[in-house]
């Protein structure tokens, strides 16, 4: 017999390896939504939302190019909770809907015995098709796990988070911020429904992911692995 669809929300602390998970989920056949690509392809240059940033921080946003400054806009934002909120406002209802847009065609496709071709790269993974991931950084600060059967926080300690950070050229500050910007990881690791431990090798991750995408796909109570 067929199992269900299922919907999956991946969240998890900045650098703590949600981009890692949604790599090895789509190895295994899960359609996913990233909702950080979404987010990039709303500020390119034409979109409204790039037009709307534009009014609200100023035209020194913007490039020559026309594209919009990133870094500067980071800067600001994180720097400036109510400014943060602004960019907020402008994109989370737009992201918001077009992830919606992507599941409500992918139950279409699936429920009408025409499921989506996997992207060439992507191993055939059997019913894991039925899965379907939107990787949200803010999942729970936005309550966008209503809209999922089950949630799993990608973490790992704070000194590997710095690690991380650090290496990729981020200072103390950008790091301090970054992190209140956000739940504290403690929050959303007992809020998930699946803990993700990224301390160890990719062969754990990988291994983690596995069981749970087993346990999820069985049961109708979601429960945190063990063992």
């Amino acid at each position: 017999m067929d199992l269900e669809l299922r919907v999956l929300g991946l969240t998890g602390g900045v650098g703590m390896g949600k981009s890692t998970a949604a790599a090895f989920l789509a190895d295994s056949g899960v359609t996913i939504v990233d909702t950080d690509v979404l987010a990039r392809q709303l500020v390119e240059p034409g979109q409204p939302a790039l037009d709307e940033i534009c009014h609200a921080f100023g035209a020194g946003i913007i490039s020559a190019d026309g594209s919009l400054r990133r870094d500067q806009l980071a800067r600001c934002v994180f720097a400036d909770p109510a400014r943060r909120k602004t960019l907020e406002a402008i994109l989370h209802p737009q992201i918001r809907h077009l992830w919606k847009s992507k599941l409500a065609e992918w139950r279409a496709n699936e429920t009408s015995g025409q499921p989506q071709e996997p992207p060439p790269d992507q191993k055939s993974a059997g019913n894991r098709s039925r899965f379907f991931c939107v990787v949200i950084p803010l999942l729970f600060e936005t309550q966008a796990e209503v809209e999922m059967d089950a949630t799993l926080c990608v973490a790992c300690s704070r000194a590997t988070q710095h690690q991380r950070l650090t290496s990729r050229g981020w200072h103390a500050e950008q790091i301090n911020q970054r992190i209140e910007s956000q739940l504290p990881i403690e929050e959303k690791m007992a809020r998930a429904d699946y803990l993700i431990w990224n301390e160890g090798s990719l062969d754990v991750l990988d291994a983690q992911l596995d069981r749970v995408l087993g346990s999820a796909g069985h049961q109708r109570s979601i429960r945190t692995p063990t063992g």
